[in-house]
């Protein structure tokens, strides 16, 4: 047994409790707090969703013990939010739920956009509540409902400046004072770009040294029907280059060789924000770059680091070759996904989708691919796996 100390819903709690026992059920069973529900326990559903730290995560996955000094708040110590009442109203007024088993986890998530996201159209409403999942409503009325709230304003962007005035993951402490200043200080910085500078910050040479000798290394090749020289040149633009990944962009351009940017990821129903930094070295005479990427999840608190070297090779005055070496470590819920056979497959399809769409680029023509918002990586993988499945099929009847 362990102690925690925590808020919850604006109370101090001092507990014992087993350190495999996760937050849903500390909730429900010992806080009697059973608002929060329980659905998949396997952190997909959405239905166990509270706020730790003011931000939206699953409880069900979360252990207690994790939550050691932070600050919980269920779906009761919501009721007399102003938003969250608003939300009550626009749901029941557009038909927003009919059993409403998983109505308190999305009208959490809900809020979180409100307050989050003021301009937030359909689609991104979309987009954020992918990871709530709902069996009865088809999501028209509950859509409905959000968009309806986000219409009316007022409230909702001095709840977003108070919901986000502790930053971090799942269990993570209040910032110091002087990080609280410098980050409300910062009137024109996004709460997303207020976050994603602080992984890479922390970043030491041991942790990209494990990145070195523990992480998937992948290595690959493309053409390009470009001299040496145009695709070198191409190379520099990071912006032009991120638009080529499928689900990533910049939201602070190349200064001084590091800027800011956001990888959207879809893995079955759980889109990941991955936020971060990215450093880049260039060898003017080698042709050699080398980029260092770290970023971080908030919602799943899972964060990864890339270290990726390129170079380029002369093959006739309008070709090139570009050769890859990418060596990447995942850490916390996404991890799993790494530690796939399937990952090489899945990489190999995101770099032919990256080189069709650099070699488009070159040429001077559009891309549709560039423009994607999210890496499905759950489609990439069933593509992967089928080619497996036709690959394992050829070879038994040639023998």
């Amino acid at each position: 047994m362990r102690t925690v100390s925590l808020t919850i819903n604006g109370r101090k709690v001092q507990a014992e409790v087993e350190p495999r026992r996760n937050l849903a059920d500390f909730l429900r069973e010992d806080q009697f707090l059973t608002g929060t529900h329980i659905g998949c326990e396997h952190g997909v559903c959405g239905a166990c969703t509270v706020l730790i730290d003011g931000s939206p995560a699953r409880s069900c996955i979360t252990y207690a013990v994790a939550c050691d000094g932070a600050e919980v708040r269920t779906i009761e110590g919501l009721e007399k939010d102003l938003v969250m009442a608003r939300l009550r109203e626009a749901f029941s007024e557009h038909h927003g739920l009919q059993c409403g088993y998983c109505t308190p986890g999305m009208l959490i998530s809900a809020r979180d956009i409100v307050t989050r996201l003021p301009q937030a159209d359909e689609k991104r409403i979309r987009l954020e509540l992918s990871g709530n999942l709902c069996r009865c409503t088809g999501y028209v009325g509950i859509v409905t409902a959000v968009r309806s709230v986000i219409a009316q304003g007022g409230e909702s962007q001095s709840h977003s400046t108070r919901a986000r005035t502790r930053l971090g993951p799942v269990g993570a402490h209040p910032p110091s004072a002087a990080h609280t200043r410098s980050t409300l200080g910062a009137r024109h910085a996004s709460p997303l770009q207020a976050r994603s500078a602080s992984p890479s910050e922390r970043i030491t040479q041991e942790q990209w040294s494990a990145v070195e000798s523990s992480g998937v290394d992948l290595r690959d090749s493309f053409t390009v029907p470009c001299s040496q020289a145009e695709t070198w040149q191409l190379l520099a633009d990071l912006d032009t280059v991120a638009r080529c990944i499928p689900g990533a962009r910049l939201t602070m351009p190349l200064q001084n060789g590091r800027a800011e940017g956001e990888m959207h990821v879809k893995l079955g129903p759980i889109v990941s924000a991955f936020a971060g930094t990215v450093e880049i070295e260039r060898n003017e005479t080698a042709f050699r770059g080398v980029v260092r990427a770290a970023g971080r999840d908030s919602r799943s608190a899972s964060s990864g680091r890339a270290i990726i070297v390129y170079t380029v090779e002369p093959l006739s005055e309008g070709s090139s070759r570009v050769d890859l070496s990418v060596k990447f470590l995942l850490t916390g819920a996404l991890a799993q996904f790494s530690r796939s056979g399937l990952v090489k497959d899945v990489a190999d399809h995101l770099t032919r989708t990256f080189a069709r769409n650099l070699a488009a680029r070159l040429a001077g023509a559009p891309t549709t691919q560039s423009e994607q918002q999210v890496l499905d990586a759950g489609t990439l993988a069933r593509a992967a796996l089928w080619s497996r499945v036709v690959r394992f099929f050829r070879k038994f009847f040639r023998s």
